[in-house]
């Protein structure tokens, strides 16, 4: 009778398993209850580090707090330029994420645009700023595919998984610089000012605990 053929190396049985604790029984993963318990925790931890972050600044009032950068080249025409602190993004009028849809654009021309959540349960904390951008044609921006839109989507989709509420709003600032040159170092003096965790520029160091789908 011929001997049983050798089962080749690296090729794993049956009954092999990849993880093991206690006397070789496998781990079994958490209950749907605890991960959600567990996902809700990061969740709220990350939202509180953001908003001791930023509270400062919102506290600032737009009256500048010594941390901010200030953009103030002249231009061609020999105009002052803008203040990063005086922009404070809870003094701008706020709108629900899908304005655009709306028949008339409440917004027209050069902007600069934050997007914010209003649902934060520490007191102290008033909003968490998400993103910040800028645009020519604050009617068009934010219509089809946008970076951040996918980051909404999967942030808001984790907190309901999670039980926890968000309050999304976007703010226009109708007096950015008609001059994209301009706007745009306006725009990076903000983001290095509020370091909001949806632009691309800070996405590392606020490292989410969700992830932004084909992002």
């Amino acid at each position: 009778m011929p001997a049983p053929e050798p089962q080749r190396p690296g090729r794993p049985t049956a009954r092999q398993t990849s993880l093991f604790a206690g006397q070789g029984e496998p781990v079994s993963p958490a209950p749907p209850a605890a991960r959600l318990v567990m996902v809700a925790r990061q969740l709220q931890r990350w939202r509180q580090d953001l908003g001791q972050f930023q509270a400062p600044l919102f506290r600032a009032g737009g009256a500048g707090s010594g941390q901010g950068e200030l953009f103030a080249p002249a231009d061609a025409s020999g105009g002052a330029g803008c203040d990063a602190a005086a922009i404070n993004p809870l003094e701008l009028c706020g709108q629900a994420l899908s304005f655009w849809r709306w028949p008339q654009a409440p917004h027209r021309g050069a902007a600069l645009y934050f997007v914010l959540d209003g649902a934060v349960a520490e007191a102290d904390h008033p909003a968490l700023l998400l993103y910040v951008g800028e645009t020519g044609q604050a009617d068009q921006r934010w219509k089809g595919e946008h970076d951040c839109k996918h980051y909404l989507a999967a942030y808001r989709e984790a907190l309901a998984a999670a039980g926890l509420e968000s309050r999304l709003s976007i703010r226009f600032w109708l007096d950015a610089p008609g001059d994209g040159r301009r706007r745009r170092a306006l725009e990076q003096a903000l983001i290095r000012r509020w370091l909001p965790p949806f632009n691309k520029e800070t996405r590392q160091r606020w490292a989410t605990p969700f992830t932004a789908g084909a992002l």
